[in-house]
């Protein structure tokens, strides 16, 4: 036995079985349970983790966090141009201005009606002001953007189910796309589409006529032409708003109220007269 260890193995109980022969079986348990649980202690202090040099402990945060740096305020609201239309209809014309936030560039929104009653004419027209970064989208991209971000304006959220038959007319702002597209949403209706190509500013939007019937490509380009724009801080666009249609268009005036030769926004065909 090496010595210093008598004292050990008294205490633990490991003493050989002479030693132990004057014992009874209580004081023999009682040690054997004694030196388990001194055993389990060491063990228990041995694994835990002691601190690392040179980190010290986070103290406890009293306060909430709060960064360093502040969230960017969010753009201030736009006051609305006076973008109007001089051709009257069952519903009121509204209103919205707002700075896209995937482009920058402001946009005046200019609606009409509702495109889930089937029922009545939907207009939905946008204005959009400044320089497009990059190449303009195609006219079906730039629908489905729109129909898809109604919610920003107050609206329920579209999506371009099909599209049928690609058009030009002619207007006071030159050439316009058209396309004919139908919605899916509340209600499927068939509309519709068309954006300039021709300015420096961009216009863009649909034209439902009513009972799920597309317009006639005539009303869309009478529809732009009754568009009408006061902007004292854009001048050019204004003037442009401002130019007389041409007169050989089939578009009868559109000063006050609707003339008799026209619904909503559809066309009547003219009668053949004999």
């Amino acid at each position: 036995m090496l010595i210093g260890t008598a004292p050990l193995v008294d205490r633990v109980g490991l003493r050989p079985p002479a030693a132990r022969a004057g014992w009874s079986p209580g004081s023999l348990g009682l040690r054997l349970a004694l030196a388990s649980a001194a055993i389990a202690l060491v063990c228990v202090f041995a694994r835990l983790p002691g601190p690392l040099p040179g980190i010290q402990r986070a103290p406890d945060l009293q306060t909430a966090f709060v960064p360093s740096v502040r969230a960017s305020p969010a753009p201030p609201a736009i006051a609305p141009a006076r973008f109007g239309l001089a051709e009257s209809g069952p519903d009121p014309v509204r209103v919205a201005a707002r700075v896209d936030p995937r482009t920058g560039l402001r946009e005046d929104t200019l609606m009409r009606g509702d495109v889930a009653a089937i029922e009545a004419p939907a207009l939905r027209i946008v204005l959009t002001r400044g320089t497009l970064a990059g190449p303009p989208p195609s006219l079906f991209v730039l629908m489905a953007r729109r129909a898809a971000n109604g919610p920003a304006l107050d609206r329920p959220a579209l999506a371009v189910a099909r599209t049928g038959a690609r058009g030009q007319i002619r207007t006071r702002f030159g050439a316009v796309e058209t396309l004919e597209m139908t919605f899916a949403g509340p209600t499927q209706r068939t509309c519709t589409g068309f954006v300039t190509r021709e300015t420096g500013f961009q216009l863009d939007g649909w034209l439902c006529a009513p009972l799920g019937h597309p317009p006639e490509p005539q009303a869309v380009a009478c529809l732009l032409d009754a568009l009408s724009l006061v902007d004292l801080a854009d001048p050019d666009t204004t003037a442009a708003f401002a130019a007389v249609p041409d007169p050989a268009s089939a578009c009868p005036a559109t000063a006050g109220a609707e003339p008799s030769s026209r619904t909503g926004s559809l066309i009547r065909r003219p009668q053949n007269k004999k």
